[in-house]
């Protein structure tokens, strides 16, 4: 045997990832703009929020005038900037779904609360961005941009988004309004006033934003259906910011609970509005004007909370190894005094997982944003495609989407197979079609938006509790470094944002089962197989497998009764469906991780501030795949388990079931004839007088028993994972302090 002298050494990780790391992972590294975005913003979110939270400020429930000033600073760093055009005043060309979902990252670092406060405004204008008339888009956009602003010498103009109301269970349906909206006046020829009734609840921003966008129902049969209309501070009637709302958590931003009545022009209808015999019909509802905001702003929500995870990482780890240094018996040198807690596996494995969970969550949620950042201008082009061939109505929109899908779904299946000349000059004229690749991505997008704010902020806040719990007593102190205690409760707002949980299963349980989606995890299995034969140790292959075991499970609730006959996946029974949803939540932000280590391996190599020491970043980011593939793999497994038998009948002793056991004078005198029967022997009758019944058989599941046997297979090494991250961590140089105040 070697001497252990002679042992190669192993590369480990020296210091926690940096910028350098963080750009390629997340592909912004040939983004200057971006980059120097995250360095404007980090200097406000380490300097004047963090100055805040320490001094404080977080212990007042009203808009203050430090809170205040907040907003100053957001414009100087380009910060309300961001959401702009640059014709409107922005610096940032194209979609902006990425860069939002950077600015929310950085500012939660430090403070979830002065996130919202900083992008509460882009929430508000997003139902005139995404569906507003260019006319709309352009004059609120400009007048809410720092730089316009202050070239006209004036302030920007605030916003805030009113769509929840003062009823009971507000926020679980958004299709529920009391806000009203019936004419005061039409005069012949002349545009027709409104009068808006609204009283919002809950309502960000409403402490200085002098702009709302509100959702109304119609009281008055000249005014079809729903609508979202612009309501502005100057408007006749009333304006009242209300009385601020006594949170417990994100006081950096201001909440409040106001009321409007107010008289406005139809031309603040979101997105315009026609006449049809003497009916003003909005060209769009207020749940569709939601549809395109909600589909994008969820993701910012999620980021934030995976900002928290890894935000407790490096407290944590000085925390632990601090944790004995002044005692008598921890003198320096010792183990005890330079690892402290960190000395037994219980605390470093703990930490490996949170760090595993903050990781996954942010590489799933920046990897939506960038998909929402191809699907933009392509749902553009989709708009414009339909009304270059004059198809509108939902109905005449599906039917011409069906025929794009199709194309799709004949992409992807020769995608799959080996493929000749005639394949190759298809897919090539398939992939050229803008619209077949809006189709593809779409249906991702559909389903990893709700996934992103599902998961990261549920798994996310319960694995947050995790992070403070490795605090110790610390954890519930005011002066807990990191602000740990805050960023705990402010999880547990960020999971009802933009709906709660419920609403995120319920969009999934419609989005995931698009079979042009399932198709695409057909993909995205291959894809973890290539990946699993060249990286191993990345938990790949354990991925792969639990996307087939939750496919086939899908599959097969599809068209499989319960005991009494009635279908399992359909729209009430959400005890099936939502468990369902979670599990898929489970994979695809593992997977993101994964494309992300990817991404880092093919191009850290060569950067030129990661090659040095790279080996060791590289290996112990595999293993935290590896631990969180493994992590996944067992939901998978676990929820899908429950779904395939649970909903079985299980066999009783009766008649019918009684007399499929054998009976144990048959067994012996079978015995005798076939020696090893009686060891065979499923149930016995005589031999479980106390069970419930004879054992449930499994007929009609086989497959699913050979892929949750296999999966459980694939969880070889993983703990082998763990423990290398957890020795790693023990060796992580940090810095001296953090670089924000306690």
């Amino acid at each position: 045997m070697a001497d252990a002298a002679t042992q190669p050494k192993t590369e480990t990780l020296r210091t926690l990832p940096g910028d350098d790391a963080r750009q390629v992972m997340w592909r912004f590294g040939d983004r200057y703009d971006l980059q120097m975005l995250v360095q404007s913003v980090r200097a406000v979110a380490r300097g004047p929020v963090a100055r805040l939270v320490a001094e404080g400020a977080r212990n007042e429930h009203d808009w203050t005038p430090r809170k205040a000033a907040l907003l100053e600073h957001y414009d100087a760093a380009g910060i309300t900037g961001v959401y702009m055009d640059p014709e409107d005043g922005g610096f940032i060309e194209g979609p902006k779904n990425f860069a939002l979902a950077l600015t929310a990252f950085e500012l939660a670092w430090v403070d979830a609360g002065a996130a919202t406060g900083a992008l509460a405004s882009f929430l508000g204008l997003s139902p005139i961005h995404e569906r507003g008339t260019p006319e709309q888009n352009h004059r609120y956009m400009a007048a809410a941009s720092p730089a316009r602003a202050a070239e006209e010498g004036r302030k920007p103009m605030r916003a805030a988004f009113a769509l929840t109301e003062p009823i009971p269970y507000v926020g679980v349906d958004t299709g529920m309004l009391n806000g009203k909206v019936r004419i005061a006046e039409w005069k012949d020829g002349g545009e027709p006033l409104l009068q808006v009734e609204k009283r919002g609840r809950f309502i960000t921003n409403m402490g200085f934003a002098n702009v709302v966008t509100a959702a109304v129902d119609s009281a008055d049969p000249r005014i079809k259906g729903s609508l979202m209309v612009i309501l502005e501070e100057g408007d006749p009637g009333t304006f009242d910011r209300g009385t601020p709302t006594r949170k417990l958590v994100h006081q950096l931003s201001s909440t409040s609970d106001p009321i409007f009545s107010l008289k406005v022009p139809a031309s603040r209808i979101v997105g315009g509005y026609t006449v049809k015999d003497g009916v003003i019909v909005p060209n769009h509802s207020h749940s569709e004007v939601i549809e395109a905001v909600f589909k994008r702003t969820r993701v910012t929500v999620g980021v934030m909370t995976s900002a928290k995870l890894l935000s407790a990482v490096e407290p944590v780890i000085r925390y632990q190894r601090q944790r004995f240094r002044g005692a008598e018996q921890a003198r320096p040198g010792t183990l005890r005094y330079e690892l402290g807690i960190q000395q037994r596996e219980d605390a470093l494995h703990r930490l490996v997982s949170v760090w595993a969970m903050g990781e996954a969550g942010a590489s799933l949620g920046f990897q939506t944003a960038r998909l929402f950042d191809q699907v933009d201008p392509l749902e553009r082009k989709k708009d414009a495609v339909l009304a270059a061939q004059n198809i509108s109505g939902m109905k005449a929109t599906m039917k011409w989407m069906a025929l794009i899908e199709k194309s799709a779904m004949e992409l992807l299946e020769l995608q799959s197979h080996p493929q000749g000349e005639k394949e190759k000059k298809r897919i090539a004229q398939l992939e050229a079609d803008e619209m077949v690749r809006y189709a593809l991505i779409d249906a991702q997008a559909n389903v990893l938006c709700p996934a992103t704010k599902l998961w990261n902020t549920g798994q996310g806040a319960t694995m947050m509790r995790e992070a403070l719990s490795l605090m110790g007593g610390y954890g519930i102190t005011e002066d807990c470094p990191g602000f740990l205690p805050l960023k705990w409760m402010d999880a547990q707002l960020e999971a009802t944002y933009e709906g709660p949980e419920a609403v995120q299963r319920r969009q999934l349980s419609v989005t995931m089962v698009n079979e042009l989606f399932l198709a695409q995890v057909k993909s995205w299995i291959r894809e973890l197989r290539h990946i699993a034969a060249t990286r191993p140790g990345t938990g790949a292959c354990t991925l792969a497998t639990a996307f087939q075991t939750w496919l086939w499970t899908t599959r097969h609730l599809a068209t499989a009764r319960d005991a009494h006959g009635e279908k399992l996946y359909q729209s009430p029974r959400q005890g099936v469906s939502f468990p369902l949803a979670d599990a898929l939540a489970w994979l695809c932000a593992s997977r993101a991780q994964i494309l992300d280590l990817v991404e880092l391996d093919e191009k850290g190599p060569g950067h030129p501030t990661l090659a040095e020491g790279f080996e060791g970043l590289s290996q112990f980011m595999t293993d935290l795949c590896h631990v969180q593939s493994m992590r996944a793999a067992g939901e998978v497994g676990r929820i899908c388990a429950e779904l395939v038998y649970g909903y079985n009948r299980h066999p009783a002793w009766d008649e019918k079931d009684f007399k499929a056991c054998y009976q144990a004078q048959d067994l012996e005198a079978l015995e005798g004839i076939i020696p090893g029967l009686a060891g065979c022997a499923v149930d016995v009758a005589d031999a479980h007088p106390e069970k419930e019944g004879p054992c449930a058989s499994c007929q009609g599941v086989s497959d699913f028993r050979a892929f949750r046997v296999k999966l459980d297979g694939c969880l070889t090494g993983a703990k082998l994972a763990h423990d290398r991250a957890a020795e790693a961590l023990s060796k992580v140089m940090i810095p001296e302090a953090l670089d924000y105040p306690a």
